[in-house]
């Protein structure tokens, strides 16, 4: 049978996850080039703690929502797809804005506090039955003296101050959000800002941050950031270091101690759900099971992964848009089938991993659709649901017991 005929195709585009025959007989010959190599240690009977939950979840910006409304309308939206967990960023340069230890809003006239609109966020998610993974990441301006200009996302001068930030926020919300993610892929510029990538130094604010919290609230779940596909070694902007090896540099910063849950990213990008690659080169749906053979070696495989951010992009055209075919590109149909069955892999292939979080429900306005990764979105900004929307309901629905 020829490799061109449809049969064969549809055959090979379920073993590689690529559409195209060139494509499906480049994906071949690497996986041709894996069997010489070990096989990798994935200890699938192994009891993995924090399982038993919904994997459902999906990731919000509802801090850019002005109106209390439409915060409200997402949740429910949400809540009546089927999902369970909410992942919403807790930016430090939103809360702790001014000075350490001042959490007054001062930016517009009249002056609040700058947690009420979390406490807005927080009290919503409960309403309808959401768990909340928090992110905490973004230090404020004050937090780089003494240091160096790193842009909006490096890491502070001292760790400590974010420590403080993150046991201010354990406290505040001790009992309601038991779920906090350290950080969002450190291993890429700019998330560690104008500068070198420092696995090390992460692991550092890692540990810090983790004592903290568990010091407050010694019931809190901590994740580690989730680190982004990438294949470069060296760590310099403006790309940034392998997530295996950053990952790998972790463990031996002694970060071992320092997190209950890994967490990766479940990007397909260039490939479909399918693609059974499992090499350093290919940065895939099921890169992860990559990270997990490194925990697994570091005598992890009791935690689970959990995937930070799932999705293809949909972007239409590459007419005005800037890196058009930066993350891949499918149609808002593909896209529509490739998440639900990346979610059916993971049930059948991957008992590691736990929660995975669709990337994103929504933003707030319309102004980013110049930017290719504005079409990972589910929902418009006036609340039209897109393909996925749909498909991810039917899908959850079909899943429940």
């Amino acid at each position: 049978m020829s490799l061109t005929t449809p049969t064969a195709q549809t055959k090979l585009a379920a073993l590689t996850g690529e559409e195209k025959t060139l494509a499906q007989i480049r994906a071949l010959w690497n996986q041709a080039l894996d069997w010489p190599r070990p096989a990798l240690q994935l200890a699938p009977d192994v009891q993995i703690q924090h399982t038993g939950l919904s994997p459902f979840g999906i990731n919000t910006f509802l801090e850019q929502e002005v109106e209390i409304a439409k915060r409200e309308r997402a949740l429910r939206m949400i809540k009546e797809a089927g999902f369970a967990w909410v992942r919403q960023e807790f930016a430090w340069a939103d809360l702790e804005i001014h000075a350490k230890g001042d959490f007054e809003d001062r930016r517009n006239s009249p002056f609040r506090s700058a947690w009420d609109k979390y406490d807005n966020i927080i009290n919503l998610t409960e309403q309808y039955g959401l768990q909340m993974i928090a992110r905490l990441d973004a230090p404020p301006q004050w937090a780089h003296a003494g240091y160096k200009d790193l842009g909006d996302k490096g890491p502070p001068a001292k760790f400590d101050d974010f420590a403080d930030y993150v046991g201010a926020v354990v406290a505040r919300y001790k009992g309601r959000i038991r779920y906090y993610q350290i950080w969002n892929e450190p291993n890429i510029y700019p998330e560690w800002g104008e500068q070198r990538v420092n696995p090390e130094d992460y692991a550092k604010l890692l540990c810090a941050a983790y004592d903290r919290a568990k010091q407050i609230d010694p019931t809190v779940v901590v994740i580690s950031a989730a680190l982004a596909p990438n294949n470069e070694q060296a760590g310099y902007p403006p790309g940034g270091m392998s997530d295996l090896i950053f990952f790998q540099r972790m463990y031996n910063a002694g970060a071992r101690r320092c997190f209950d849950i890994a967490s990766a990213q479940g990007y397909g990008l260039f490939s479909g759900p399918t693609d059974q690659r499992l090499n350093w080169r290919e940065t895939n749906v099921a890169r992860h099971v990559l990270m997990r053979d490194i925990m697994v070696r570091n005598g992890d495989a009791h935690k689970p992964i959990w995937l930070a951010e799932v999705n293809w992009n949909a972007t239409p055209t590459c007419d005005g848009i800037a890196d058009c075919e930066r993350f891949g590109r499918v149609s808002l149909e593909r896209q529509a089938s490739y998440v639900p069955q990346t979610y059916e892999r993971a049930k059948r292939e991957w008992p590691w991993v736990g929660v995975m979080s669709v990337w994103f429900f929504k933003r707030a306005s319309d102004n980013e659709k110049n930017q290719s990764w504005y079409y990972f979105r589910m929902v418009e900004p006036d609340f039209t649901p897109l393909p996925l929307y749909q498909a991810m309901k039917d899908y959850i629905v079909s899943r429940e017991p």
